[in-house]
């Protein structure tokens, strides 16, 4: 079974590549975030296509933000949208934004999640997406052994990360507080597939549209596959599609891809391709774009 997690960053604009890319790669269950569609709009835009295609759908979405979905052809059960009590935003006790899916597919719970951004540390937002992690964590645990947490994190698990972690002090995605949430998650039985396979390599899933920041390779790695005790051991490859993050019209994030029990491609990676010129780490100081804005 090849599970596969991309942040599209607005499905509308990535249809002329989310298409081909299921036709190449072939996932058997894809966890999409950042569809910025309704629910009704969703099944507008992509009912036809995935149907021939033999996937099923669930979507959470809520218009031109978030949104989060599950297309399987290995069946789709008992999808749950949200968190057991998520926290809402900005008032706690209101809505929850679309920032969580899951379905029992192919005998695996399956979580799609895009976990808020935190905007800058200490700000409500960030505090927000600190007791966002805890509901996930919450809602995980009763079947943490089968189940996977697919998505963007927008949290880097450790300094090796990112490509530099001196252009990131300050920032979010990186403190403590935000990888010991992420930690706490993981220790509910949970492994982190591709850094397990990968352990020292320079691996990044996403790279800033701007200053030319995907061919240098100054990336992160904030789209992660947590996978639960009867379920890691079952993965024969895990990687990252590099390839969908080239070309015309790309998201700014590359799927991260993981095969259970058999691996079509062969054990592949970590970032297919490979970066034909990366920066060297270490190599100059690199501002964040967004530092200069």
């Amino acid at each position: 079974m090849r599970i596969a997690t991309w942040n599209v960053n607005s499905v509308t604009p990535r249809v002329p590549r989310l298409l081909p890319w299921l036709d190449q790669r072939q996932p058997d269950v894809v966890c999409l975030q950042e569809t910025k569609l309704g629910d009704d709009a969703f099944g507008e835009l992509l009912h036809d296509e995935l149907t021939t295609r033999g996937y099923e759908y669930a979507h959470n979405g809520q218009g031109q933000w978030n949104g989060v979905a599950v297309l399987s052809r290995v069946g789709l059960d008992d999808v749950a949208r949200g968190l057991v009590d998520g926290p809402g935003y900005p008032e706690a006790g209101g809505p929850q934004e679309a920032r969580a899916i899951s379905a029992v597919c192919g005998g695996v719970r399956v979580y799609s999640v895009y976990v808020p951004n935190g905007r800058e540390p200490d700000s409500d937002h960030y505090q927000y997406k600190l007791a966002w992690l805890e509901k996930l964590r919450a809602d995980v645990e009763p079947h943490a052994a089968d189940a996977m947490i697919c998505g963007d994190i927008n949290i880097a698990p450790t300094d090796a990360d990112v490509f530099d972690p001196a252009a990131y002090v300050g920032h979010t995605h990186v403190t403590e507080p935000e990888r010991s949430a992420l930690a706490a998650i993981e220790r509910v039985g949970l492994t982190d597939v591709v850094r397990r396979r990968w352990p020292s390599e320079r691996v990044f899933s996403y790279w800033d549209y701007r200053a030319g920041m995907f061919h240098k390779d100054l990336g992160m790695r904030i789209d992660l596959v947590l996978a639960g005790e009867a379920v890691a051991p079952r993965v024969e490859a895990a990687w990252i599609d590099r390839q969908a993050r080239k070309g015309s019209k790309p998201s700014d994030h590359a799927p991260v891809m993981v095969d259970l029990d058999t691996a079509p491609d062969g054990d592949v990676g970590p970032m297919v391709p490979p970066p034909s010129n990366p920066a060297k780490r270490g190599g100059g100081r690199v501002t964040l774009p967004q530092s200069a804005d």
